[in-house]
Parts: C-alpha cells; sequence; structure tokens
C-alpha cells in the first residue's frame, strides 16, 4: 500500500473511542473551508481518518489541503471554476475535495467506473477548467480527453516529467504549497459541487449542491447515525457520491473520525469493521443483502458497530440482520438534489423510511400533485422549510430543473405512501414500474421477494415489449458462490409470495451486475433481449406436453 505522506503511524489507543469531541457552538459554519479550518485550529491531534496503517489527524487535513489548494491556485484554478475529480477513496481524494471547497471552485466528482462514452459526455457538459485524476484510470480518461479542451491536467500516481509539460504531478502540486490558507471565502451559497447523478434510466443530470446543502447533509447524517462523541464512521462509499462527502462533513462538524477503505467488500466487511472498531456502518441498495448472504460465523455479533443507517433494508432483511450482527438499524430516505435526507426512521418500525426531519415537509401526491389518502400510493415530493436545502438546479438543464422543481416542491420519481401514524414507506420507482395483464407492477416488489430466495445473491426486474400490448418481465439473476439456482425453483418461489401478474416470464443468469456507486444495479445497462433467456410460457407448454 502506498504511504500516506502527511499520516502516521495508528496506535491502539487512537482506535478506541475515548474522549469528548468537540462540537462547534453559535453560527452554523458556513462551508467546508469554515469546518476544516476549525476543527485543524481547535483539534489539530485529533484523529480524522484512519486509512490502512495510518492516521490522518484534523490538523494534517488542514495543512495537506491548504498546500494543495495553493498550488491549484498558481495555476490559475479559482473561484467558480470547475474541476473534474477522479481518484479512488484515499486521504488524498479527501484533500482534493477540501482544497477544492477553500478555493471557492466547484468539485466535479467523476465515477471511476464510468467508461469513454460517459466520461466523454460528463466532461463536455460540465465545461471543465482542470480534471484531476489517478493515473490507472489514464486509458479510459485520456480517450475521452481527446475531444475535451481544458486547461490543466493533474495526474495523480505517476511521475510526468519536468515544470512546462502540459500534465502536472499531483504528487509535485501535494508537496509544493504553501501551508497557510488561500485566499477566498466561499458562502453558504456557492455551488461547492456539480454531482452527476448515477440513476438507472437516461443521462445523468449535474445536480448543483450548495455549501449550505453540504452542511445540511452533514447534520442529518448525524441525526440518523445516532453520532456520539468518540464515535468511529466506516467509511466505504465512494467520494464521488453524496454519501462520501456527506460522512466526511459529519465528522468535520462532529468532530469524530471515520475509517476509510477502497470500496466495499462483503467478504472483508466485518474485519474492516473491527480492525478500526467502526461504531456506525452505513448501507446503500443492496449492501445489507449481500452481508447477510455471507457465511454465518459465530462472531457476528462480536462487532464494535452500534448503529446500521442507511436506505433500502428490505422488510425481509431488516429484523434478521439486526439479530445476526446485533446492531440497530435507523433505515432513512432522501436524494441527493434534497441534502441527502429528508426522512428518518429512529423509532424501529420495519419497513418504514420514516418520518420527515425537521427541515423538510414530505407529502405523497397523485399525477395532478395532490395529496393522497394515508395509504394510497402516488409519488414522493419533498419542500424545504429552512432555504437553501433544495439543489439550485440541474446544470444548463433548466427543463429538467423546471420538471424536478414545481412550486416549491422537488418531484422525487419515487413512488410510496404514508401510514396512519405519519410513518412513510418507498414503494419503488415510478420509471421502474411495469405494465404488464392490466395491472401496474413495482419491479421493486419482485426483487425484494425473489433476494429472499435460497442461493439467489443478487437479482434485477426489467420490463420489456411483448407481443400484446402490455410488457413481460424478465428476471436477472446472480446466484450465490456455490449455488446452483434452478429458474422453476426461482419461479415457484414467486408463486407462493407474488400475485400471479407479478411472477416474471424470463429468467437470466448474469456473473456481475452493473452498479452505480451506491451499489445499485444500472438497469438501463441489461439486455432487453429474450435470446437464450430461461421462458417460464415454453416450460409450461413441454410440461403441458
Amino acid at each position: 500500500m502506498r504511504p500516506i505522506r502527511h499520516g502516521q503511524q495508528i496506535t491502539s489507543n487512537q482506535l478506541t473511542p475515548h474522549s469528548a469531541a468537540a462540537t462547534f457552538l453559535g453560527v452554523r459554519p458556513a462551508s467546508l473551508r469554515d469546518l476544516v479550518e476549525r476543527r485543524g485550529r481547535d483539534d489539530r491531534d485529533r484523529p480524522f481518518c484512519f486509512f490502512g496503517d495510518s492516521v490522518i489527524t484534523f490538523g494534517a487535513l488542514d495543512t495537506a489541503s491548504n498546500r494543495l489548494a495553493n498550488s491549484l491556485s498558481a495555476l490559475g484554478i479559482g473561484r467558480e471554476d470547475r474541476v473534474a475529480v477522479m481518484l479512488p477513496n484515499h486521504p488524498d481524494h479527501v484533500d482534493t475535495v477540501i482544497a477544492l471547497a477553500k478555493l471557492g471552485a466547484t468539485h466535479v466528482p467523476v465515477n471511476v467506473h464510468t467508461r469513454e462514452l460517459g466520461l466523454r459526455y460528463q466532461l463536455e457538459h460540465s465545461e471543465l477548467r482542470a480534471v484531476i485524476a489517478d493515473a490507472r484510470y489514464r486509458v479510459e480518461l485520456s480517450r475521452a480527453l481527446r475531444d475535451v479542451a481544458i486547461d490543466t491536467l493533474v495526474w495523480r500516481g505517476e511521475p510526468l516529467g519536468g515544470e512546462h509539460d502540459r500534465p502536472r504531478s499531483f504528487e509535485a502540486l501535494a508537496g509544493g504549497g504553501a501551508d497557510h490558507p488561500p485566499a477566498s471565502s466561499p458562502d453558504a451559497d456557492h455551488v461547492v459541487a456539480i454531482m452527476y447523478t448515477s440513476g438507472t434510466t437516461g443521462p445523468p443530470k449535474g445536480v448543483m449542491l450548495s455549501n449550505a446543502m453540504y452542511q445540511a447533509a452533514g447534520r442529518t447524517a448525524a441525526l440518523v447515525a445516532d453520532v456520539k462523541p468518540g464515535d468511529v464512521l466506516f467509511l466505504w462509499e465512494p467520494l464521488y457520491h453524496i454519501a462520501g462527502v456527506q460522512a466526511v462533513t459529519l465528522c468535520l462538524q462532529r468532530g469524530v473520525s471515520c475509517a476509510l477503505v477502497e470500496r466495499f467488500s462483503a467478504t472483508a466487511f466485518w474485519d474492516q469493521v473491527r480492525r478500526y472498531g467502526a461504531t456506525q456502518i452505513h448501507y446503500l441498495g443492496g449492501v445489507l443483502g449481500l452481508l447477510m448472504k455471507q457465511p454465518a460465523r459465530p462472531d457476528d455479533a462480536l462487532n464494535p458497530a452500534r448503529i446500521a443507517w442507511g436506505a433500502a433494508a428490505s422488510h425481509d432483511v431488516w429484523p434478521r440482520f439486526e439479530h445476526r450482527f446485533g446492531v440497530r438499524i435507523h433505515e432513512c430516505y432522501g436524494l441527493t438534489e434534497g441534502a441527502s435526507f429528508t426522512t428518518a426512521n429512529l423509532e424501529g418500525k420495519v419497513g418504514s423510511i420514516g418520518r420527515p426531519i425537521e427541515d423538510f415537509e414530505v407529502r405523497i401526491v397523485d399525477d395532478d400533485d395532490r395529496p393522497v389518502p394515508d395509504g394510497q400510493h402516488g409519488e414522493i415530493v419533498q419542500r424545504e422549510r429552512t432555504p437553501g436545502l433544495l439543489m439550485k438546479g440541474y446544470f444548463k438543464d433548466p427543463e429538467g430543473t423546471r420538471k424536478a422543481l414545481r412550486d416549491g416542491w422537488l418531484h422525487t420519481g419515487d413512488i410510496g405512501y404514508r401510514d396512519s401514524e405519519g410513518f412513510f414507506y418507498f414503494a419503488g420507482r415510478r420509471k421502474d414500474r411495469i405494465r404488464r395483464r392490466g395491472e401496474n407492477v413495482s419491479a421493486w416488489e419482485i426483487e425484494r421477494a425473489v433476494s429472499t430466495c435460497p442461493g439467489v445473491e443478487e437479482c434485477a426486474v426489467i420490463g420489456i415489449p411483448s407481443e400484446l400490448a402490455d410488457d413481460e418481465i424478465k428476471l436477472f439473476v446472480r446466484a450465490a458462490a456455490g449455488a446452483t439456482v434452478d429458474p422453476l425453483d426461482v419461479i415457484r418461489w414467486c408463486e407462493e409470495r407474488l400475485a400471479y401478474f407479478q411472477v416474471p416470464r424470463y429468467v437470466a443468469f448474469i456473473d456481475q451486475f452493473p452498479k452505480t456507486p451506491s451499489e445499485r444495479i444500472r438497469k438501463d445497462e441489461l439486455p432487453r433481449s429474450v435470446d437464450g433467456c430461461w421462458d417460464l410460457e415454453h416450460s409450461r407448454h413441454h410440461l403441458r406436453r
């Protein structure tokens, strides 16, 4: 592992929650820069981040981000300049995010798994001043940059020669700048990031996020995670995703530590949590299900984690996960466009995404934006109670912004309902609904049932055109390691748990699903063809014969 240039070796007492974290009183900090500089001044020697065998203190973060910011400033990068960042999870990545925030520049995070065409779209659309990237992504990124004009290109992890070469060395910039803070003062309304959504359908949209939104995201994350002095957050989420930056902001606000790993690993997850003494773990997408699929161990519940917080815990997995691993689940719901979290379930009502947090109002509405009665499905919409917590819009997309933000309400495109006690429930994506045999079918409901089938590691459902007017249902299955899954067994499992019109017709097996940064399956990349698929209708025909 490459050593951290501003780290020090971990000692056992630094891994043990042991002292009260300072909190800022009075006026809330207006920006990420304010947070980092206050922590660097008041809690300079406290651990901020554990990574590998090293620890980065709040003071080291402040100094390293100052050096990088001043070096970037010397290259002409400053306020309002957009800078794409394509780096792995690493303290260097955190330094870069903070350095850009200190300059008042706009961070454009790039998913490291994006290929040439997707890269070109994002790089062209965001109208960049500079790109900072790891050399391991050089092939794909260089192809995408052939037709994109930028002023500055910085490569990390590869020596690049003299000072007058067009590419710059990240290591040289990080080690060469002055220690003093750069001359900039970004305010709460500054667009600190343009974060391209990793939706499962359609081209990505650039969500414009302000410093105020980052601050709100950190505060609500601390609420959901029930953060206390001395806690350690386990941070596997990519730093190019809102959840990653949200966790960093939380740590800066509360003065607690994070344990950063480069990527999510279901097999290594609990060993990493134990190693760093992590007390809070975050989940998104199918992460809980993947952890539940791992072989049971006698020490499953012998871990330091106290709270598992996040979104998309299934009704079936929720209580079993709590029992097996000895942690309490805090489910929540939200979008990047709305400061990440909108509702929180701290009461433990299984299946619910909770009730609105104080900063937001949430409703369920019909197609005409009229509120629907409790128990009835409709679109989830949200409105800010505190100004500045909804996105400033989609970058260079006024039509998309107009559709999403109507009369002060953010339309999520998600389907849900509210019960008589005011608890909200998620029921799938509006665009993920299938029309079959005259009925509206939620792909999410089918996936929730199939995911509990023995031998199934992951699954996804899409609608495909049929010879009739409606759709047919195609199910993709990734089998667990060493398991053999019979399609007919999956169908019988579904028939016991779903309505007849929800039972898939086609079953296809897949070795690996394409994923978004939050571990959600990218359904737009799944093949619509039924060639080679197992077909329930053909199976029934052969059985009749």
